[in-house]
């Protein structure tokens, strides 16, 4: 963004600010009348005066979060988000000012989206991780002081035990803050010869491991065909049922289709299984999977 772009941008949230901070706050009854006449109702004017009314309260809750990166408005943006969030839930019979309960939805909203731009990595899933997330940095700050630097083991297991997290959960989320996401054609050097993303090693097989891969195995199908042509019908047939489909038929079923029992069957498999292996080990290894007796 341009220069004079982003200073228009900042003056005009300059100015919606201001205009928020000067809505007149609500009655206790006229909020109340207000929250009826949208719930009961769905009337719009009363939805956007009282959300209108609280947007100081979205101000508010994103100042308290300003030092996480993201542009002030953005934040505001999503405070409101949260108050339509309350408002659409909001119950007046409850006798509750809608102030304190809409406080929790814009707090949740503004904190959703810090973590969701913070990283691209999922961060931030459970309760727990949030509450470490948000804290860290001000207890650092009693615990550790200004000093530079990793913590102590003590230091993090203070923190674990304050916040009721493991120290790992500290230390990965204490790395996770202090190391931002970087592009990976972002230059190795100062000098801008290479980038991240040449140094990333490529674990696909190369062009002529594909290729000899392919011919390796079309000889190995060629090969298990022949050695398969010299066993008897009942042989191969016992074979390719059991061996070569990908379910293969048990013993019994094989039994009751030809005839005989299964412990018949399983003496003519291991026949031909020893007639394929003599046949292959002639020309070549094969996979042991195929030749090992079940």
């Amino acid at each position: 963004m341009a220069r004079s772009d982003s200073m228009q941008v900042q003056t005009a949230d300059s100015a919606f600010f201001r205009a928020a901070m000067q809505e007149p706050l609500l009655e206790r009854e006229h909020e109340l009348e207000l929250a009826t006449l949208w719930r009961r109702d769905g009337d719009q004017r009363a939805l956007h005066e009282l959300v209108r009314a609280y947007t100081r309260l979205a101000i508010g809750t994103a100042r308290r979060y300003r030092n996480y990166g993201l542009p002030m408005g953005d934040l505001v943006q999503e405070g409101n988000v949260g108050l339509l969030q309350a408002a659409m839930r909001f119950e007046p019979e409850r006798n509750l000012r809608f102030s304190t309960y809409a406080s929790w939805w814009v707090r949740a909203a503004i904190q959703e989206y810090i973590l969701r731009n913070w990283s691209i990595v999922r961060i931030g899933t459970t309760s727990s991780q949030k509450t470490l997330f948000f804290n860290l940095r001000r207890l650092r700050a009693r615990l550790h002081g200004a000093e530079a630097g990793a913590m102590s083991g003590e230091t993090r297991q203070t923190m674990a035990t304050e916040l009721g997290v493991s120290t790992n959960d500290v230390e990965l989320m204490e790395m996770r803050m202090v190391a931002q996401d970087q592009s990976l054609n972002a230059p190795v050097a100062e000098s801008g010869d290479g980038d991240w993303q040449g140094l990333l090693a490529d674990e696909r097989p190369s062009p002529e491991q594909v290729v000899t891969g392919m011919r390796d195995a079309r000889t190995r199908s060629a090969w298990l065909a022949e050695a398969l042509a010299d066993l008897n019908p009942r042989e191969r047939m016992i074979i390719e049922r059991r061996r070569l489909h990908e379910q293969g038929a048990t013993l019994e079923d094989l039994g009751r289709e030809l005839g005989i029992s299964k412990e018949r069957v399983r003496q003519l498999e291991g026949r031909a299984l020893l007639k394929l292996r003599e046949t292959l080990t002639q020309r070549a290894d094969v996979p042991s999977d195929l030749l090992v007796e079940a």
